[in-house]
């Protein structure tokens, strides 16, 4: 092992694991077969990483959330291990929370930020500075766009696909008064939504199956399936076209066939 490896106890590495120079790696974590672990990456005590995971330089794996005396939403208490299925491929810079999974053959991409409690489903692209706030669950196939925030508390099912730039929030009260503690919801989108560039999702507000929320709208109120909506707030445009649901798609066929 190269002298610029540091290794803690009881570590267990698989077969034909490539590790770079300035790794550090703690206590009790387990490598499974065939990783790449580029340089400079950090991976924490307890992280279990599965087959065939590509690390990107600078990553961050298992970090424990810091909690602040005016947090209201950072978990607190003992978390679980991060778990890291087989295939996963996480890019340069990028930080995972202890307490979170990433499902089998997931990307997550450079410099983002998965936080802890979080579920990334099989096959989910992260994208590039996307941010994926704590106890949020995101299902199996979704695309998730550079620069695109994932507030606290949300649900994102299978197969949703969300632009860049798309805020989403789980606060109405923004940070004053004792009464939002009792409020606090992150948004949820159904199976197959879609969330077009730089739209904003405001707490609580639950995006149908196969909607369609158009680029810049603001959404105010919940979004029925199969419908778009647009504008400032976010009304009624029109039906999502045939061709365009989710259960005329070739990919969507393809993958509930092998099922």
């Amino acid at each position: 092992m190269k002298d610029t490896v540091v290794i803690g106890e009881n570590v267990k590495i698989g077969k034909d694991v490539k590790i770079g120079d300035f790794v550090k790696i703690g206590n009790n974590v387990e490598i499974g077969d065939s990783c790449i672990i580029e340089d400079g990456v950090i991976i924490l005590d307890d992280t279990k990483i599965g087959n065939e995971v590509v690390i990107g330089p600078g990553s961050v794996l298992g970090k424990k959330p810091t909690k602040s005396a005016r947090s209201a939403t950072t978990s607190g208490g003992d978390l679980p291990p991060l778990v890291i299925e087989d295939g996963v491929r996480i890019g340069a810079q990028a930080t995972i929370y202890r307490g979170a999974t990433i499902r089998e053959r997931a990307f997550i991409a450079d410099m983002a930020t998965v936080r802890e409690k979080v579920h990334i489903g099989k096959k989910t692209i992260v994208g590039c500075k996307v941010v994926v706030e704590n106890e949020t669950y995101v299902g199996h196939y979704v695309k998730i766009e550079t620069l695109a925030y994932i507030t606290a508390f949300s649900h994102v099912e299978d197969w949703c696909f969300i632009a860049p730039m798309v805020a989403t929030s789980n606060d109405n009260y923004m940070a004053r008064s004792e009464e939002r503690f009792k409020h606090f919801r992150g948004v949820t989108l159904k199976k197959g939504a879609r969330v077009g560039v730089n739209a904003t999702i405001l707490p609580g507000k639950v995006i149908g199956e196969d909607a369609v929320v158009a680029a810049g709208a603001v959404v105010t109120k919940d979004v029925p399936p199969r419908v778009i909506v647009a504008g400032v707030p976010a009304k009624y445009f029109r039906d999502v076209p045939e061709d365009q649901l989710l259960e005329n798609q070739r990919e969507y066929k393809e993958v509930e066939g092998e099922k």
